[in-house]
């Protein structure tokens, strides 16, 4: 737990130059329903020169990556940020959820084998790859067990994935301008699940409030027809994942609570410089080509998410009517113009990055178990 972020000012800050508005927008807006809660003052969007020398309390987009960043934004620990910070960027993508083809392997500086380790029986059958030939092993390797998915290390909500049954279509994948960037940056390769239902698992240390979470999350087609993440149901208690354990829960919720402590505790041990006060972990469940089901960490995110307004809305609720024991929480992401449902709170309305339109909004209903 870390310290309550007294006279703080809380501070949205949005990491990537250009950022599209609905991002910038969305991380205002939970930065000042954060600070309405903790009873701290706004600060509005970071400004250098604006905060320089302040005791903030920041909100940013991305993970922070490298000491030179997070010094330069006055952050020194996790309870300076509600988010993440890591010594190399490859820590904060998909890539650390799979080991190399070999210890002889192209790897990004900072790669941590141990990792790899000690997540192994956690995640899907899987590789990271980060050169041509790695990837064509990798590939054909993979393949003789059934399809995998593509999946660029950086790209968010689904998007960009790809679906490959045979080495000529993933040779073609490889074939494309844009292959090469691809690769430094780093690929994942992946075992494809069919009938898949994707659990969200997690916790968050704001000031002396913790509180953890599992649900599911569901997907929405976007502007252009693509599937893309479209929200989260989220069922969270004040405290530790003892605590969420606890309740009564189906068999599959408690593997997934499970397969996601082992992770977050194996990223603390692999990677030392790392800290978080938001861990989230996306788990997938689902068939494999030959019928059997699986279950696996997909990735983390220790940064603002998708349901990032949702823990907001419970950590509210929690203030709010300290004895409550559970709540139920939804963010819901529509690429569709429409009214906001009774007793929904707004966060966003407008412009997407893909999209003519998108609306983000929250509930909140009791918790019945």
């Amino acid at each position: 737990m870390t310290p309550t972020p007294r006279k703080k000012i809380v501070v949205a800050h949005s990491t990537r130059e250009g950022a599209p508005q609905h991002e910038v927008e969305t991380n205002l807006a939970l930065a000042r329903w954060l600070a309405q809660i903790l009873g701290l003052k706004f600060g509005g969007s970071y400004d250098a020169q604006q905060h320089a020398g302040r005791d903030l309390y920041l909100l940013p987009t991305q993970t922070l990556v490298g000491a030179a960043q997070a010094r330069a934004l006055g952050v020194k620990g996790p309870e300076d940020l509600w988010g993440g910070y890591v010594d190399h960027d490859f820590i904060c993508t998909k890539a650390i959820s799979h080991g190399l083809f070999n210890p002889q392997a192209n790897a990004p500086e900072g790669w941590s084998a141990l990792f790899g380790e000690r997540v192994r029986k956690v995640v899907l059958d899987g590789m990271s790859v980060f050169s041509r030939q790695d990837a064509l092993l990798a590939a054909a390797h993979l393949l003789e067990r059934g399809p995998i998915r593509t999946k660029p290390v950086h790209a968010c909500a689904g998007r960009g994935q790809e679906v490959i049954h045979s080495l000529d279509e993933f040779e073609a994948v490889l074939a494309r301008p844009e292959a090469g960037q691809l690769l430094e940056e780093g690929l994942v390769l992946e075992q494809d699940l069919r009938e898949v239902m994707t659990h969200s698992v997690g916790q968050s240390f704001i000031g002396d409030h913790v509180f953890s979470y599992c649900g599911e999350q569901y997907l929405t087609q976007d502007g252009h027809g693509e599937d893309v993440y479209g929200g989260s149901d989220l069922l969270v208690v004040p405290g530790y994942y003892e605590n969420l354990l606890e309740l009564d829960l189906p068999d599959a919720v408690r593997l997934a609570i499970e397969q996601a402590q082992v992770f977050d505790n194996a990223a603390d041990e692999a990677y030392p410089g790392f800290y978080a006060s938001r861990r989230n972990y996306d788990i997938a469940q689902g068939l494999d080509s030959k019928g059997q089901r699986c279950s696996g960490v997909l990735e983390q995110s220790w940064r603002m998410g998708g349901a990032s307004s949702a823990e907001v809305a419970a950590l509210q609720s929690f203030i709010n009517h300290p004895g409550l024991r559970a709540i139920r929480v939804s963010s819901v992401e529509t690429y569709v113009d429409q009214a906001l449902p009774a007793d929904a709170i707004e966060v966003y309305r407008g412009p997407a990055e893909n999209s003519d339109f998108l609306l983000k909004y929250v509930t909140v209903k009791s918790y019945d178990g």
